[in-house]
């Protein structure tokens, strides 16, 4: 397996609309576990795969709190939806940043597994709100886009600084020998 470069925000690629899959074979079964391997090394807890520069329609996520029950979803749609509740969202794409966002509190969705298995389950509370937050992904949507032009303006100066000061303390830091 291998980690994935995540792509961050403003970064015109994450806005591309993902394509349906259509050919469920090793390789999209090695993606997917790589998927999985780079959320859960970035310490996050769902990945599109739009967000590693696949624009094809998967995703995957583990909402569980010692991270045990990874979940796919291949070709996911919403066929139903219940309530609403605002969850504060964080996104890999969007580091260090947080709001709230409303969202459905209890989804039917439809997907396929990563063997092209097509499933239904009805999810709420946190699995609904992170299932929801990267099917937008797919769509070429941030949860950044549900704030305010002034607040997506702050998220982005915020995120350029944080930027600029890696940059900055990568080159103070002084290049090891190779051994």
């Amino acid at each position: 397996m291998a980690r994935l470069e995540i792509l961050e925000f403003p970064d015109p690629r994450l806005r591309t609309r993902a394509k349906p899959v259509e050919t469920f074979d090793d390789d999209l079964r090695a993606l997917v576990d790589n998927m999985l391997e780079t959320m859960l090394a970035a310490h996050g807890i769902g990945l599109a795969a739009t967000q590693v520069n696949r624009h094809i329609r998967v995703l995957v996520l583990d909402v569980s709190d010692d991270q045990t029950d990874p979940r796919v979803y291949i070709n996911p749609r919403i066929v139903d939806e219940e309530g609403s509740r605002v969850c504060e969202e964080g996104c890999l794409s969007v580091p260090g940043i947080y709001a709230n966002v409303q969202r459905a509190e209890t989804v039917r969705v439809e997907a396929q597994d990563r063997n092209g298995v097509t499933f239904q389950e009805e999810v709420t509370g946190i699995h609904s709100v992170c299932l929801q937050h990267e099917m937008d992904h797919l769509e070429g949507k941030l949860f950044v886009d549900y704030l305010s032009p002034l607040k997506r303006q702050m998220v982005r100066k915020k995120l350029d600084k944080q930027r600029r000061q890696k940059l900055a303390d990568q080159q103070k830091s002084p290049a090891r020998p190779a051994p």
